[in-house]
């Protein structure tokens, strides 16, 4: 025992000499280089993997589409083109609407009739009572949409939706937004009569055709000519003067024209710049006139049929070509 105690002190006296000794600079050196190079191995290692390592793509989580809710608890209807003939239309109306008119007209609600008002408000500002005119669909109560037949293509269209009494009274619950129906083709101002004075004309077509303003201004040759050029024939290359359009060299012609259209009641009379103008059966009427340079004054009257009433307006252009 005693033996085995002097040996641990020996150990516990080196140890404590261990200590005591300092640390020589060439140890901390080969020290700091190990270390070093472990952390330098560790990078290494790191960027190894990283070149072969592809990421997981983000995907965004997946939305689940909600259905549309069967209504949004308010009173609108929303009228829509479907081709120049065809309008649709549909709507909402609260419950408590509903409710609310069968209290107010009582017995009167049970013999009324769900009706759509379709009002043609063409080239007026519709102010729920001046529509050029309008017509009545009556529809199921149930319905909440509706496809309408307007017969006339290239109008202005707006809807009410109401209740037609027994005695005729309309009373209307919601009022549709304002739309316009396209024409069913090409634009329907090129049938229209040109109105131009028969000396202007002889000098544009004249001039059309290299001929200078000085051309025949004979009657038979004008309306020859008129008629030539409202049936196409001169679209084809056929011209009325003998001069032929392919020994021409390099030309350019330029001509300018106005289209003047309005509406007004189909039984009144209308005249511009005094002369009468056929209205088609809803009132309108379109005109096209060559446009010279100058001061243009196209007065536009209408009387009514019957009545000592008439209107005037009177457009004025100017042009200058250079």
């Amino acid at each position: 025992m005693a033996r085995l105690r002097r040996t641990k002190s020996k150990l516990k006296s080196t140890r404590a000499k261990d200590r005591k000794r300092p640390v020589s600079k060439a140890r901390v050196a080969a020290a700091k280089r190990e270390e070093k190079q472990e952390l330098l191995g560790t990078y290494e290692t790191a960027v190894v993997k990283a070149k072969f390592f592809t990421p997981e793509p983000q995907r965004p989580a997946r939305r689940v589409m909600e259905e549309l809710p069967a209504g949004y608890n308010e009173d609108k209807i929303i009228l829509q083109v479907r081709d120049p003939w065809w309008l649709h239309a549909y709507w909402e109306l609260r419950q408590e609407t509903m409710d609310g008119l069968r209290r107010r007209l009582g017995d009167a609600f049970h013999a009324a009739r769900m009706v759509l008002r379709v009002y043609d408000v063409s080239y007026i500002i519709f102010n729920g009572s001046n529509a050029n005119s309008f017509f009545d669909i009556e529809i199921n109560p149930d319905a909440n949409s509706w496809y309408i037949d307007t017969k006339g293509p290239g109008r202005s269209w707006c809807v009410d939706l109401g209740l037609r009494l027994a005695n005729g009274k309309f009373i209307t619950i919601v009022r549709s937004n304002t739309v316009h129906t396209p024409i069913e083709g090409p634009s329907w101002v090129t049938d229209e009569e040109w109105m131009v004075p028969d000396d202007i004309f002889a000098k544009l077509y004249g001039m059309g055709f290299g001929l200078g303003q000085s051309s025949p201004v004979g009657k038979a040759w004008q309306e020859r000519a008129k008629k030539a050029l409202f049936s196409g024939a001169l679209s084809s290359g056929a011209s009325p003067v003998k001069k032929p359009l392919k020994e021409k060299k390099f030309w350019l012609v330029v001509n300018t024209e106005l289209i003047v259209y309005g509406a007004t009641e189909p039984d009144a009379k209308v005249t511009v710049q005094g002369r009468p103008v056929e209205l088609r059966p809803d009132g309108t009427f379109t005109l096209r006139f060559a446009l010279p340079d100058g001061k243009q004054v196209i007065a536009v009257k209408a009387a009514a049929a019957g009545k000592d009433e008439e209107r005037v307006i009177t457009p004025v252009i100017n042009k200058e070509t250079r």
